[in-house]
């Protein structure tokens, strides 16, 4: 969607307290819970699956799983997104498709929280079951219908047009954008 305002680059080579006081001024608790993250991001009216992806985003940035997000998980977060290896990325996003924690991803899982992304971002450019088909078809190497972290992270490092795909997917710039610049109407 073009332009964003920012040059997201250089988002992170502000001083740390600059970042701490935009932080202080979305939530001057300290804390961030859910219900304030959905606030700051403007997140009303989403689906079922969207919501539950809003949800599996903000767990997997509450590492010390206290429900909120401190200064220092959320300038963890913004690194990862912004400046993270590949590893550490894959990583991530493995964390946050697993949504029962059993250790693997299944089709059924990439679907929902790509569906939710798309009703997020209302990039409606492919349809869900087609990037699952295709994710399934190159990596799952077995056949077993689940994926692994290590089967998750080598294959997708093995297909350029996987990790693009995931790249252009989970691309989380416009929420950067929202947490940098705060709300806009």
């Amino acid at each position: 969607m073009g332009n964003h305002g920012s040059n997201l680059d250089d988002i992170l080579a502000e001083d740390m307290h600059h970042w701490y006081n935009k932080f202080m001024r979305e939530s001057p608790s300290g804390l961030i819970t859910l219900f304030e993250l959905k606030a700051i991001l403007g997140l009303k009216g989403m689906t079922e699956d969207a919501n539950s992806y809003v949800d599996q985003v903000f767990l997997t940035f509450d590492m010390d799983g206290d429900g909120y997000i401190d200064f220092v998980e959320y300038i963890a977060a913004i690194s990862l997104m912004l400046k993270g290896e590949i590893n550490q990325k894959l990583k991530w996003y493995f964390k946050l498709f697993d949504q029962d924690g059993n250790g693997k991803i299944d089709k059924e899982e990439l679907e929902t929280i790509f569906t939710a992304i798309q009703d997020i971002t209302r990039n409606r450019d492919t349809d869900p079951e087609d990037i699952v088909s295709i994710i399934f078809e190159k990596i799952d190497v077995k056949g077993e219908g689940e994926l692994t972290l290590e089967e998750f992270i080598e294959g997708a490092k093995d297909h350029e047009d996987i990790m693009d795909m995931l790249k252009s997917l989970m691309d989380l710039t416009p929420v950067l954008v929202i947490i940098v610049e705060g709300r806009t109407g």
